[in-house]
Formats: C-alpha cells, structure tokens, sequence
C-alpha cells in the first residue's frame, strides 16, 4: 500500500501530524519540523527520484534551517520585554516625577498630599500644607518626595 501512495504525501502527512502534535502540546517545536516536512514533501514533488537517503538528509537540513529561522529571525520579533507597562498594578511607581500639593504639611518627615481625588502619604523634609512636592521614589505605600523649588 505504501508504495502505491506517491512519496510527496507521505511527507505531507508526517506535516499534519506534526502540527498537529503542536496544536495538542504547544511550544513552537514540532509547527518547524511540521513545515520542514511539508518543505520536504514539496522538494519530493519536485524532484521525485531522490533517494531515501536524500530525503532524510534534506527533512534534518530543513529541520535544523526552519527552528533557526524561528530562533533568531522571529521569536525575538515575538519576543517582549516589558508586556505593556510594567508598572501596570505598581500605582505607586507610576507617581515617579509627579508634583502634588502638600494637603497635610510634613511633620517629623510625615504627612499627606493630594493625588487626584485622594491622600497619600508622603516623606521628606518637615514642609508646610500648600508646599509643592516631587516624588522621587515609593516605599511601599508612602510617596517619598523632595521639596520642589
């Protein structure tokens, strides 16, 4: 039976089965030597007297080729760094450099500004209420600031 199939199709349907191991256990291996394969069965279509030993030889070639592609051409196109903003859950951090208003004027390096429509607690230097403040870091909760001059 198989030597009544024609070769390109044994080769295109060791594609689809690898895919399919992909589609069923992801992680961008078996989708290039799938398409390695399915190369292959193209090159058998083209060139239908390659010996057995060529054919392997030619599927590992395309193999090896098709998972560099991907390494070094598209996975670091994938690839992000930084998955939108990283300091998305970190509000804090997001008031890096941004003046407020003392609402509460600093006392023993204590005391509160107003972000928004809210108070948060700052430390610096002692200030007076109605001082404009830039935060300069975060310390859990507290907005670290410096007097703006």
């Amino acid at each position: 039976m198989v030597a009544s199939v024609a070769t390109h199709y044994l080769w295109w349907i060791l594609a689809l089965v690898l895919i399919a191991l992909e589609v069923m256990l992801p992680g961008y291996f078996m989708l290039w030597i799938g398409i390695a394969a399915a190369v292959t069965g193209v090159l058998m279509l083209v060139l239908p007297d390659l010996s057995l030993q060529s054919q392997a030889v030619a599927f590992v070639v395309l193999a090896f080729l098709s998972c560099a592609a991907y390494w070094y051409l598209l996975r670091p196109r994938l690839q992000r760094d930084e998955p939108g903003d990283a300091r998305l859950n970190r509000r804090g951090e997001q008031k890096i450099g941004e003046r407020y208003e003392l609402a509460e004027a600093i006392v023993n390096g204590r005391g509160k500004a107003r972000v928004g429509d809210g108070l948060w607690l700052v430390s610096g230097p002692d200030l007076p209420a109605g001082s404009t403040v830039e935060v300069v870091a975060v310390e859990g909760n507290t907005l670290k600031v410096r007097p703006v001059a």
